[in-house]
């Protein structure tokens, strides 16, 4: 059994995508889809842009879904669906990027509903109020104490849960920096402040989180071909009106994605492709569960190697 999943935030970078879109007409059409939804030549950005204009939160979200899905349309012309998965899943925006693979919502409404997330998230709590933290070398619970004791009467939770190594806290800045300190206190091997413009995937994105909802309320979303696993569920999900709710969810949940992975392997899933921009989630993955084999398809030359794998 296969598994289809998608980066989040971070994987950008300048030039991803664009030689899929040279290569296939397909990967092209997406990306023309992209731009023609949001009103603006959103490629150009992604390939001649400035790094630093791209990783802002309002645009790396489209152009990381825009590159995932030209990657499966890339991946359909040489005659592999999205039903060549069992499972599809995401980490945080690429569950977004999911659902448009497996047909829940269009590409188009997928570009705006991003745009609309990644500004509602940004603007959620003024700069320099949250923060967050990478937490090495600590399980999850021990990150929930650590996460807990240090919130006081701030906010200070786990936000990602992204393998057996690493789990990421999300708050305000004076609670987060104080979980840094604690984690070093409690053995981790790094605690570090990431260099992030908003505290995701926390309380303080509630006002995102109400955002989401109103903007969710007027697009149309279908049940998905594949099953997702949904990050607050770490499970399976088919119904359209529960992943409504599973979205508006996720802006304030915690992305479960070790535990996603795990439901994954005890579904039978052997194997699974990360579709789109870098390899993080295929370290996560393996760090995870070794059993499960990984293949990260980002470029035409790795559809070509995907495809003649498959087909061996």
């Amino acid at each position: 059994m296969r598994a289809f999943v998608f980066p989040g935030q971070g994987a950008q970078t300048i030039g991803m995508g664009r030689d899929l879109a040279e290569t296939y007409p397909e990967a092209k059409a997406v990306f023309d889809e992209v731009d023609e939804a949001l009103g603006e030549k959103l490629s150009a950005l992604i390939w001649e842009g400035e790094q630093d204009t791209l990783t802002l939160t309002q645009n790396a979200q489209p152009a990381l879904m825009a590159t995932s899905l030209a990657v499966m349309a890339a991946l359909k012309s040489e005659g592999v669906g999205v039903d060549a998965a069992s499972f599809v899943a995401g980490h945080s925006l690429g569950e977004y990027s999911a659902l448009a693979a497996a047909g829940s919502i269009s590409v188009a409404n997928t570009a705006r509903l991003l745009r609309t997330r990644g500004l509602a998230m940004q603007e959620a709590v003024p700069v320099g109020v949250g923060a967050m933290a990478a937490l090495l070398g600590l399980d999850f619970e021990t990150v929930q104490a650590v996460a807990e004791e240090a919130a006081g009467d701030e906010v200070c939770q786990a936000a990602n849960d992204n393998d057996p190594s690493q789990v990421v806290v999300s708050g305000h800045k004076g609670a987060v920096e104080r979980a840094v300190e604690l984690a070093k206190a409690r053995g981790a091997k790094r605690a570090v402040l990431l260099p992030v413009s908003a505290p995701f995937h926390c309380a303080l994105m509630e006002p995102a989180a109400r955002a989401m909802a109103e903007a969710l309320d007027d697009v149309d979303i279908e049940d998905p071909s594949v099953p997702l696993v949904a990050n607050v569920l770490a499970s399976s999900v088919s119904s359209s009106s529960t992943i409504r709710t599973l979205l508006v969810e996720q802006i304030t949940g915690s992305v479960r994605w070790r535990e996603s992975v795990e439901y994954m392997g005890t579904q039978g899933v052997t194997e699974i492709w990360e579709i789109g921009a870098g390899k993080a989630l295929s370290g996560m993955i393996r760090r995870i569960n070794r059993d499960i084999g990984t293949r990260a398809i980002g470029s035409a030359d790795d559809v070509k190697a995907a495809v003649e794998a498959l087909n061996a």
